[in-house]
């Protein structure tokens, strides 16, 4: 039930300070963790060194101020209770804010001097802004500010010291100036840390999202590997086994693709592998490209298909990404032809355009597989290769039975040195 309770209320937008802000402002993108054990940590060292600090600077200031009443007992319990409630600065913020003012407000309406006992102020409403609270600080310390108005101009007659005046106002400018800067502090402290955090969630996700696209660029090689070579060698080892008996030579031939296309595809998953262990390291080998087309003609030929290039245009250097992304595109459409068309010729276009690069690969069917659509994902690959460099992809059956892949790719010429 507490772990229902607690869903539930983080679901509203409530819960632990460090969860949710006043106002169902959210927090800054901290680990819950760090923030929970930060608010359990009692701060004794910082604490106990602040109220050193304010003990021994109040008696020191009290001596130049022998208009003030001096330092008894009660004065020396009220420098001390304001460090003490600081100690809840981490888990309960508000309280000790409101605290420590209260504490020093009955301070100065006793009439005891100036001096230290402001840093116990200024410590809690830092600690309030920076964990979120900032309405609170500003409410705690303004109160604090008005309270010392109302005893320095209209109280003062009936609270000690006897036969007080009314404070200067130039002073209350001091004070106000004063409280202004501590605030105002704390908030530029608020806002780095925030921009730190959100700096830090940011450089997460960015790493996060270089790694997804990383696995998803390998994991679109090994398919587009995997895919046409296991094809090759499946079709040619389905010739082999009818063949055996009565055509050994061309059972051999068979054999003899399926080695080479076998070898070729080991080649290739090894050289993805080791851009997976070594990451950063320059690829032992070239990015495959359109220059490997011919490759690609041996290959299907050796699967029983027939494949005509024509290029329109002027060839020009590619990027390697996009000669990457080509070559992946028709060797993904041939694939798919080998596999899932009744069609034993297939038809590749490349027209060159400034600034365009258009692939067409055709076949005259019919389909021979329930896949034959597109929904696998080969033609999924071929669309995010083409829309991580700006381009797109058309696959579906033509009008005369056939079916088509058409790639628009943006061009972006191949610097040379």
């Amino acid at each position: 039930m507490a772990g229902m309770d607690e869903q539930h209320t983080r679901a509203r937008g409530g819960g632990p300070p460090w969860v949710r802000r006043p106002g169902g402002e959210p927090p800054p993108p901290l680990r819950l963790w760090e923030a929970r054990r930060t608010a359990q940590v009692i701060p004794w060292p910082s604490t106990l060194a602040l109220a050193v600090f304010v003990f021994v600077g109040s008696r020191y200031a009290a001596m130049g101020q022998p208009d003030r009443v001096s330092l008894d007992v009660l004065a020396r319990v009220l420098l001390l209770a304001g460090p003490a409630v600081l100690l809840l600065r981490n888990r309960w913020p508000v309280v000790s804010v409101f605290g420590v003012c209260a504490v020093t407000l009955v301070y100065f309406a006793a009439g005891y001097p100036y001096g230290p006992v402001f840093i116990s102020v200024a410590v809690g409403a830092f600690a309030a802004v920076t964990s979120g609270h900032r309405r609170a600080a500003w409410w705690a310390v303004g109160g604090l500010w008005a309270g010392h108005l109302l005893v320095a101009h209209w109280l003062y007659r009936y609270l000690p010291p006897g036969k007080d005046d009314a404070a200067p106002w130039g002073q209350e400018l001091v004070i106000a100036a004063w409280v202004v800067a501590i605030l105002a502090a704390s908030e530029l402290v608020r806002v780095r840390r925030e921009v730190w955090a959100r700096e830090r969630v940011e450089r997460a996700a960015a790493e996060k999202r270089r790694a997804d696209e990383e696995r998803l660029r390998i994991a679109r090689e090994l398919h587009d590997v995997l895919a046409h070579s296991i094809s090759v060698i499946n079709v040619q080892a389905g010739v082999g086994l009818a063949l055996l008996d009565s055509d050994p030579e061309q059972a051999r031939t068979a054999l003899t693709t399926i080695k080479a296309a076998s070898k070729e595809a080991l080649g290739e998953v090894r050289q993805v592998l080791d851009t997976l262990r070594t990451p950063g390291d320059a690829p032992r080998a070239p990015a495959p490209g359109l220059d490997r087309l011919p490759e690609l003609v041996d290959q299907a030929a050796s699967a029983g298909l027939t494949v005509e290039i024509a290029t329109e245009g002027t060839p020009i250097p590619l990027s390697p990404g996009t000669d990457l992304a080509a070559f992946r595109i028709v060797q993904e459409a041939l694939t798919n032809v080998v596999r899932h068309s009744g069609s034993r010729a297939a038809r590749v276009r490349i027209a060159y355009a400034p600034g365009r690069l258009d692939l067409r690969v055709d076949d005259d069917g019919p389909a021979t597989g329930s896949e034959a659509g597109g929904s696998g994902n080969g033609l999924a690959g071929m669309r995010e290769r083409a829309a991580a460099l700006g381009g797109t992809i058309e696959a579906g059956p033509r009008a005369d039975g056939g079916f088509r892949v058409r790639a628009d790719l943006p061009v972006q010429p191949k610097e040379t040195m």
